[in-house]
Protein backbone atom coordinates (compact mmCIF):
# COMPACT_ATOMS: atom_id res chain seq x y z
CA UNK A 1 0.00 0.00 0.00
CA UNK A 2 3.06 2.35 0.85
CA UNK A 3 3.97 2.38 -2.91
CA UNK A 4 0.47 2.38 -4.55
CA UNK A 5 -0.11 5.86 -2.61
CA UNK A 6 3.37 7.26 -2.87
CA UNK A 7 2.61 6.59 -6.93
CA UNK A 8 -0.65 8.18 -6.18
CA UNK A 9 0.51 11.03 -4.67
CA UNK A 10 3.19 11.81 -7.81
CA UNK A 11 0.34 11.87 -9.94
CA UNK A 12 -1.85 13.82 -7.89
CA UNK A 13 0.98 16.61 -7.15
CA UNK A 14 1.33 16.71 -11.10
CA UNK A 15 -2.45 17.26 -11.62
CA UNK A 16 -2.51 19.96 -8.83
CA UNK A 17 0.84 21.80 -10.35
CA UNK A 18 -1.12 22.11 -14.00
CA UNK A 19 -4.43 22.34 -13.19
CA UNK A 20 -4.10 24.59 -10.04
CA UNK A 21 -6.37 22.02 -7.82
CA UNK A 22 -5.48 20.90 -4.53
CA UNK A 23 -5.98 17.54 -5.94
CA UNK A 24 -9.10 16.25 -3.96
CA UNK A 25 -11.38 16.04 -6.49
CA UNK A 26 -9.17 13.27 -8.30
CA UNK A 27 -7.69 11.73 -5.10
CA UNK A 28 -11.06 11.39 -3.10
CA UNK A 29 -12.74 9.30 -6.25
CA UNK A 30 -9.04 7.19 -6.31
CA UNK A 31 -9.17 6.20 -2.47
CA UNK A 32 -12.63 5.26 -2.74
CA UNK A 33 -11.99 3.26 -5.70
CA UNK A 34 -9.13 1.36 -3.91
CA UNK A 35 -11.03 0.96 -0.67
CA UNK A 36 -10.66 4.26 1.56
CA UNK A 37 -13.93 5.13 3.31
CA UNK A 38 -15.03 9.05 2.19
CA UNK A 39 -14.51 10.87 5.27
CA UNK A 40 -10.41 8.95 5.43
CA UNK A 41 -10.05 9.45 1.94
CA UNK A 42 -11.33 13.10 2.95
CA UNK A 43 -9.28 13.30 5.45
CA UNK A 44 -5.96 11.97 3.43
CA UNK A 45 -6.94 14.57 0.66
CA UNK A 46 -6.86 17.24 2.65
CA UNK A 47 -2.97 16.50 4.05
CA UNK A 48 -2.20 16.02 0.49
CA UNK A 49 -3.55 19.65 -0.07
CA UNK A 50 -1.80 21.60 2.41
CA UNK A 51 1.48 20.05 1.14
CA UNK A 52 0.96 20.44 -2.64
CA UNK A 53 -0.98 24.15 -2.41
CA UNK A 54 1.93 25.64 -0.38
CA UNK A 55 4.67 24.09 -2.48
CA UNK A 56 2.68 24.82 -6.02
CA UNK A 57 2.41 28.49 -4.48
CA UNK A 58 6.04 29.15 -3.57
CA UNK A 59 7.00 27.85 -7.42
CA UNK A 60 3.91 30.14 -8.97
CA UNK A 61 5.22 32.92 -7.14
CA UNK A 62 8.63 32.66 -7.79
CA UNK A 63 7.63 32.25 -11.84
CA UNK A 64 5.81 35.56 -11.48
CA UNK A 65 2.22 33.65 -12.37
CA UNK A 66 0.99 34.09 -8.71
CA UNK A 67 -0.17 37.89 -8.12
CA UNK A 68 -1.51 37.38 -4.41
CA UNK A 69 -3.58 40.67 -4.66
CA UNK A 70 -7.18 40.01 -4.11
CA UNK A 71 -6.61 36.79 -3.72
CA UNK A 72 -5.62 37.36 0.13
CA UNK A 73 -9.01 38.83 1.30
CA UNK A 74 -10.53 35.13 -0.77
CA UNK A 75 -7.88 33.43 1.05
CA UNK A 76 -9.05 34.73 4.67
CA UNK A 77 -12.41 33.55 4.02
CA UNK A 78 -11.63 30.02 2.40
CA UNK A 79 -9.14 29.84 6.05
CA UNK A 80 -12.40 30.75 7.80
CA UNK A 81 -14.51 28.07 5.81
CA UNK A 82 -12.17 25.54 5.64
CA UNK A 83 -11.64 25.83 9.19
CA UNK A 84 -15.88 25.51 9.68
CA UNK A 85 -16.38 22.85 6.70
CA UNK A 86 -13.63 20.28 9.04
CA UNK A 87 -16.56 20.06 11.81
CA UNK A 88 -19.20 19.78 9.44
CA UNK A 89 -17.82 16.69 7.65
CA UNK A 90 -18.16 15.18 11.03
CA UNK A 91 -21.84 15.77 11.10
CA UNK A 92 -22.91 14.87 7.58
CA UNK A 93 -23.42 11.34 5.83
CA UNK A 94 -21.36 9.60 3.13
CA UNK A 95 -24.30 10.09 1.08
CA UNK A 96 -24.71 13.58 1.59
CA UNK A 97 -21.26 14.22 0.75
CA UNK A 98 -21.36 12.28 -2.27
CA UNK A 99 -23.94 13.99 -3.54
CA UNK A 100 -22.74 17.26 -3.05
CA UNK A 101 -19.21 16.43 -4.85
CA UNK A 102 -21.17 15.67 -7.93
CA UNK A 103 -22.91 18.25 -7.75
CA UNK A 104 -20.20 20.33 -7.86
CA UNK A 105 -18.06 18.76 -10.41
CA UNK A 106 -21.28 19.57 -12.58
CA UNK A 107 -21.24 23.16 -11.91
CA UNK A 108 -17.54 23.14 -12.63
CA UNK A 109 -17.96 21.32 -16.18
CA UNK A 110 -20.92 23.90 -17.24
CA UNK A 111 -18.93 27.14 -16.14
CA UNK A 112 -15.91 26.02 -17.97
CA UNK A 113 -17.80 24.69 -21.18
CA UNK A 114 -19.33 27.92 -21.69
CA UNK A 115 -16.48 30.43 -20.57
CA UNK A 116 -14.92 32.96 -23.11
CA UNK A 117 -10.95 32.32 -22.96
CA UNK A 118 -8.97 35.58 -21.73
CA UNK A 119 -5.38 36.45 -22.68
CA UNK A 120 -4.38 39.40 -20.78
CA UNK A 121 -6.32 41.04 -17.35
CA UNK A 122 -7.74 43.78 -19.22
CA UNK A 123 -11.70 42.57 -18.97
CA UNK A 124 -10.92 41.02 -15.39
CA UNK A 125 -13.44 42.71 -12.76
CA UNK A 126 -12.62 44.05 -9.81
CA UNK A 127 -15.14 43.00 -6.51
CA UNK A 128 -15.33 44.83 -2.84
CA UNK A 129 -12.95 43.11 -0.26
CA UNK A 130 -15.84 41.99 1.83
CA UNK A 131 -17.44 40.03 -1.29
CA UNK A 132 -14.01 38.45 -1.86
CA UNK A 133 -13.93 37.53 1.59
CA UNK A 134 -17.38 35.85 2.28
CA UNK A 135 -17.12 33.49 -1.54
CA UNK A 136 -13.77 32.39 -0.17
CA UNK A 137 -16.01 31.84 2.99
CA UNK A 138 -18.64 29.77 1.21
CA UNK A 139 -16.17 27.91 -0.97
CA UNK A 140 -14.02 27.03 1.55
CA UNK A 141 -16.77 25.54 3.93
CA UNK A 142 -18.34 23.37 0.80
CA UNK A 143 -14.41 22.32 -0.47
CA UNK A 144 -12.86 20.94 2.87
CA UNK A 145 -16.27 19.27 4.04
CA UNK A 146 -16.23 17.60 0.78
CA UNK A 147 -12.06 16.93 1.16
CA UNK A 148 -11.38 19.11 -2.10
CA UNK A 149 -9.38 22.73 -1.69
CA UNK A 150 -12.15 24.62 -3.73
CA UNK A 151 -9.93 25.78 -6.79
CA UNK A 152 -12.93 23.38 -8.80
CA UNK A 153 -15.21 26.33 -7.96
CA UNK A 154 -13.21 29.34 -7.33
CA UNK A 155 -11.38 28.16 -10.93
CA UNK A 156 -14.64 28.37 -12.69
CA UNK A 157 -15.99 31.23 -11.08
CA UNK A 158 -13.06 33.38 -11.83
CA UNK A 159 -12.94 32.52 -15.48
CA UNK A 160 -16.69 32.03 -16.44
CA UNK A 161 -17.83 35.11 -14.21
CA UNK A 162 -14.76 37.58 -13.28
CA UNK A 163 -13.02 36.88 -17.03
CA UNK A 164 -9.74 36.02 -15.44
CA UNK A 165 -7.09 34.34 -18.34
CA UNK A 166 -6.84 30.81 -17.11
CA UNK A 167 -3.38 30.26 -16.02
CA UNK A 168 -4.20 33.99 -13.74
CA UNK A 169 -7.58 31.62 -12.28
CA UNK A 170 -5.21 28.62 -12.08
CA UNK A 171 -2.11 29.96 -9.92
CA UNK A 172 -5.47 31.86 -7.66
CA UNK A 173 -6.92 28.88 -7.23
CA UNK A 174 -4.28 26.78 -6.17
CA UNK A 175 -3.36 29.57 -3.68
CA UNK A 176 -6.42 29.65 -1.71
CA UNK A 177 -6.30 25.97 -1.47
CA UNK A 178 -3.14 27.02 1.23
CA UNK A 179 -5.55 28.69 2.95
CA UNK A 180 -9.04 25.83 3.05
CA UNK A 181 -6.65 23.28 3.23
CA UNK A 182 -4.46 24.47 6.29
CA UNK A 183 -7.97 25.51 8.16
CA UNK A 184 -9.13 22.22 7.25
CA UNK A 185 -6.41 20.46 8.37
CA UNK A 186 -6.20 22.12 11.90
CA UNK A 187 -10.32 21.88 12.62
CA UNK A 188 -9.77 18.18 11.41
CA UNK A 189 -6.98 17.69 13.92
CA UNK A 190 -8.72 18.87 16.72
CA UNK A 191 -11.45 16.44 16.10
CA UNK A 192 -9.35 13.37 15.78
CA UNK A 193 -10.70 12.56 12.35
CA UNK A 194 -7.82 12.32 9.81
CA UNK A 195 -5.65 9.55 9.18
CA UNK A 196 -2.07 11.36 9.14
CA UNK A 197 0.02 8.31 8.37
CA UNK A 198 -1.14 7.51 4.86
CA UNK A 199 -1.62 11.39 4.15
CA UNK A 200 1.68 11.88 4.80
CA UNK A 201 2.43 9.02 2.27
CA UNK A 202 0.39 10.87 -0.58
CA UNK A 203 1.96 14.27 -0.01
CA UNK A 204 5.14 13.66 -0.05
CA UNK A 205 4.82 11.71 -3.39
CA UNK A 206 2.69 15.03 -4.23
CA UNK A 207 5.54 17.34 -3.84
CA UNK A 208 7.36 15.10 -6.55
CA UNK A 209 4.86 15.69 -8.95
CA UNK A 210 4.01 19.46 -8.43
CA UNK A 211 7.06 20.61 -9.77
CA UNK A 212 6.56 18.93 -13.16
CA UNK A 213 3.00 19.52 -13.59
CA UNK A 214 3.61 23.86 -13.05
CA UNK A 215 6.80 23.39 -15.59
CA UNK A 216 4.27 21.88 -18.03
CA UNK A 217 1.19 24.45 -17.36
CA UNK A 218 3.70 27.41 -18.47
CA UNK A 219 4.89 25.71 -21.72
CA UNK A 220 0.53 24.50 -22.81
CA UNK A 221 -1.73 26.62 -24.61
CA UNK A 222 -4.33 27.99 -22.66
CA UNK A 223 -6.99 26.64 -25.31
CA UNK A 224 -5.57 22.88 -24.77
CA UNK A 225 -5.34 23.48 -21.22
CA UNK A 226 -9.15 24.20 -20.88
CA UNK A 227 -9.91 21.70 -22.77
CA UNK A 228 -7.51 19.10 -20.49
CA UNK A 229 -8.91 20.83 -17.09
CA UNK A 230 -12.21 19.95 -18.58
CA UNK A 231 -10.80 16.45 -19.65
CA UNK A 232 -10.20 16.07 -16.05
CA UNK A 233 -13.45 16.95 -14.48
CA UNK A 234 -15.13 14.46 -16.34
CA UNK A 235 -13.04 11.24 -15.80
CA UNK A 236 -13.46 12.73 -11.91
CA UNK A 237 -16.98 12.55 -12.21
CA UNK A 238 -17.34 8.77 -13.95
CA UNK A 239 -15.05 7.62 -11.37
CA UNK A 240 -17.82 9.00 -8.96
CA UNK A 241 -20.60 8.34 -10.25
CA UNK A 242 -19.28 4.75 -10.31
CA UNK A 243 -18.49 4.05 -6.78
CA UNK A 244 -22.26 5.63 -5.82
CA UNK A 245 -24.00 3.93 -8.32
CA UNK A 246 -22.19 0.95 -9.85
CA UNK A 247 -20.56 -0.74 -6.43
Amino acid sequence: MFIELLLVGIFIGSMSGFFGIGGGMILVPILLAIGFEIKDAIGISIIQMVFSSVYGSYLNHKKGSLIVGEGIFVGIGGFAGGYLGGYVTHYVSDTVLQVLFLGILLFALFRLFFSKMHIDDSHSKTLNKGLLFFIGLLIGIFSITLGIGGSIILTPILVGLLHYPLKKAISAGLFFVVFSSIAGMISRLMIGTIDFQNGLIVAVGSLIGVFGGIWLKDHVHDTHHKSALMLLYLISLAILVRKMFFV
